[in-house]
């Protein structure tokens, strides 16, 4: 045998542990003794990279068939996306970018997929788009639900009518800093922590991920994060009285929030992500879109913690809007919440469907919405009118307009400054990859789904807190 080559030179140029490189080690034995050790080794590696080029050679054909039959049998789990892209609705497209159009088409291939829509506030993410709505069949995608699970909104409007807001700055502001708590990894200490029947939710003792979580969920209980998410006062209008939340035609001081589950989600979607990828193996291109067959055991522990991120996200919105309420003695006259970044069982076209809105919002008939803004932008109170092709769904934003990098090396903070000051709102916190400049325009946004939601309200940001660190948990 040439003893100058081992089986680690044969693992360096690419071949593996096993069967084929105990054959190419014997043929090396056998037939190369007197072989030059380059020229064997540019051979043998020849045959790995081209095997079918050596079915015919009498010395190679066991080797390259062996090779072809491992490569066949790795592949052979490997899930097929379909030939053609299946049809989708696209709301607003000329504000959409070729990322989040890309990104979509992919999941428009997976053999699980029944039906898509994209939403005008979409831009690239991963996985599924945000702003993407996905419906398939019997099976969850984690990275379609996002890595915030059950980031959502909500609105609190108070008996405090507009007047009575301006000139008590300092009030607002002063309960504003004291009862929220912004920033990746932020907690309360032991005797600051709010109680909340959460907590008792028994889905904690259902897996030792979750048991293991519920400590640092508790103290996360009621805070904000990072990235986008915000607690913001601001003055709600009523262009005339709406009788379902039996509101009078009138402008309303109001508290508006968004964020979601902390690190509790994102441990969650990080955990179930993986397992994902190493039981549904995608090609490279659609790998984020992994999914899980609900019928199977880990479906449904996903499902289970999917379910208690969303209503740890929720109570988390409770907690802050209880505190901020008795800290400026409101009244609240009506309160509405949504979220996205969740999937739902819901009947499309009389079938039993998964929905995933990574970044939309629900919009069946008769639900309400809310869709912001921007820190200097209006949002705006909706109520859905359940329209089939975008399953039931509206954006949940104005989308971002700029990349965070991009928005940092192209806005000044002289400028941020000056539309802040333009536009009467005052900023604690957030950075300039928060500017307003930085997303569309949401009157563009809520122009392209006129068919999807009726306006209700228009809500206005007049004081806003962030994240100040850069942190980001989106």
């Amino acid at each position: 045998m040439n003893k100058n080559i081992t089986g680690t030179n044969l693992l360096k140029i690419g071949y593996s542990e096993g069967k084929v490189l105990g054959l190419a080690l014997n043929i090396i034995a056998e037939h190369f003794k007197e072989t030059n050790e380059t020229e064997i080794l540019a051979l043998l590696k020849r045959v790995n990279d081209y095997p079918e080029s050596f079915l015919d050679d009498p010395i190679m054909n066991i080797l390259a068939t062996t090779i072809i039959e491992e490569a066949t049998a790795k592949t052979s789990d490997m899930i097929e996306l379909k030939a053609e892209v299946k049809d989708y609705s696209i709301f607003g497209e000329k504000y959409i970018e070729e990322g989040a159009r890309n990104q979509m088409d992919i999941a428009m291939k997976l053999p699980v997929t029944v039906a898509g829509a994209l939403m005008p506030d979409a831009h690239q993410g991963y996985g599924l788009p945000i702003g993407g709505v996905l419906a398939t069949n019997n099976s969850i995608i984690p990275y379609g639900v996002g890595v915030d699970i059950g980031c959502r909104m909500a609105l609190s409007i108070f008996d405090i009518p507009e007047k009575h807001y301006f000139g008590k700055d300092d009030k607002y502001k002063r309960e504003l800093i004291a009862f929220t708590k912004f920033g990746a990894g932020r907690e309360f200490k032991a005797l600051e922590r709010a109680d909340h029947e959460v907590m008792e939710n028994e889905a904690f003792n259902s897996t030792a991920l979750l048991k293991n979580l519920h400590g640092k969920a508790w103290a996360q209980l009621g805070t904000s994060g990072g990235g986008n998410h915000f607690v913001e006062w601001g003055i709600i209008e009523f262009a005339e009285r709406d009788e379902a939340l039996n509101i009078d035609k009138g402008r309303y001081v109001a508290l508006l929030t968004h964020s979601g589950s902390r690190g509790l989600g994102a441990t969650i979607a990080g955990h179930y992500t993986k397992l994902a990828k190493e039981l549904c193996k995608l090609p490279k291109e659609a790998a984020n879109l992994a999914y899980l067959d609900l019928n199977s055991a880990e479906g449904q522990e996903y499902w289970i913690a999917m379910n208690l991120a969303g209503d740890y996200a929720s109570a988390c919105h409770e907690v802050i809007h209880k505190r901020l309420t008795r800290a400026i003695g409101a009244k609240v006259l009506a309160k509405v919440e949504n979220h996205h970044n969740f999937a739902w069982k819901e009947t499309l076209n009389g079938e039993e469907v998964i929905v995933h809105r990574k970044g939309a919002t629900p919009a069946a008939k008769g639900v309400m919405g809310i869709i912001p803004g921007s820190m200097t932008a209006p949002g705006f109170l909706v109520r859905g009118k359940g329209e089939n092709s975008s399953i039931n769904s509206a954006s949940h934003g104005a989308g971002r307009l700029m990349s965070r990098s991009k928005a940092i090396q192209s806005i000044s903070k002289a400028d941020m400054k000056a539309i802040l000051k333009d536009h009467g709102v005052t900023l604690i916190g957030a950075g300039l990859d928060e500017a307003p400049m930085a997303y569309k325009n949401i009157h563009q946004v809520m122009d392209a789904q006129t068919e999807l939601v009726d306006v209700v309200a228009k809500f206005e940001p007049k004081m806003v807190r962030m994240a100040d660190d850069g942190s980001r948990e989106d």
